[in-house]
């Protein structure tokens, strides 16, 4: 899910002025390859961050059919939710693997936003491929882009009048920033050194989809893979282990 960083190109700082952030992304796990370090600094700090997933995985596992593995995978999230400091994790119940980008998708995540009324929101890679290495899935692409779109769309009163007039959710126009993870242009990048062994911990709740994955010992997989990235991306910020977003104003 990531590649190769040009490390001529320094990483700025990420914003530090403010307090609540919502991650949207498509499935459980999304989130622990690549954020959680930086997600359990924020909490320690005292920043608020809730999770949305699209689905709840319940196409991700062979030898599972999905209505053992939803709920596995829910139970998973949540745990590892917890170990970065995230209580609030919410799922839309979008159909794992056939995610469709469109207006019902952009409503959901639009309502969420004008719900938890973010500063920051974090998405995962929205383009076509992993840096033009390897192809990136159609769900990723679709809620990756929803969420960028929803942003806007949350503060726009004509986009979804149903929010306000059946769900009392006024329009939020406090969205300063949307953070990319995974992108193979990233501009910003929040230092790891703190949240990096809380990643770990966190990505290895997802036990049962690890070890359908690999062979390897889980927790030797989890730290080669977080701990591995986070140190290539050091000499672009500092010297620090990292984690990378591509970062847009709004």
């Amino acid at each position: 899910m990531t590649e190769p960083l040009n490390v001529n190109d320094q990483l700025t700082p990420m914003p530090e002025d403010w307090q609540r952030a919502l991650a949207v992304v498509a499935h459980p796990d999304d989130l622990e390859y690549g954020c959680s370090a930086a997600i359990a600094g924020w909490t320690d700090g005292g920043r608020e961050v809730a999770y949305l997933l699209a689905s709840r995985g319940e196409a991700g596992i062979d030898t599972l059919d999905p209505a053992t593995c939803g709920p596995l995978r829910e139970r998973e999230q949540r745990a590892s939710a917890a170990v970065v400091g995230v209580s609030t994790v919410e799922f839309l119940d979008h159909n794992d693997g056939v995610i469709e980008y469109g207006t019902a998708l952009r409503r959901d995540i639009a309502a969420a936003v004008r719900r938890h009324r973010p500063e920051l929101v974090l998405t995962l890679n929205h383009r076509d491929t992993w840096g033009g290495v390897a192809w990136n899935t159609p769900d990723h692409v679709a809620v990756g882009r929803a969420t960028l779109d929803a942003v806007a769309d949350a503060g726009n009163r004509w986009i979804f009048p149903e929010l306000i007039e059946e769900d009392a959710l006024e329009p939020w126009n406090g969205v300063r920033w949307v953070a990319v993870a995974g992108s193979s242009s990233p501009t910003h990048a929040v230092d790891a050194t703190a949240g990096l062994e809380r990643s770990v911990a966190s990505l290895l709740e997802h036990r049962t989809y690890i070890e359908a994955l690999t062979t390897e010992d889980p927790e030797k997989y989890c730290r080669e893979f977080l701990i591995g990235y986070a140190q290539q991306l050091a000499p672009r910020f500092g010297g620090k282990p990292a984690v990378a977003f591509e970062v847009f104003s709004r």
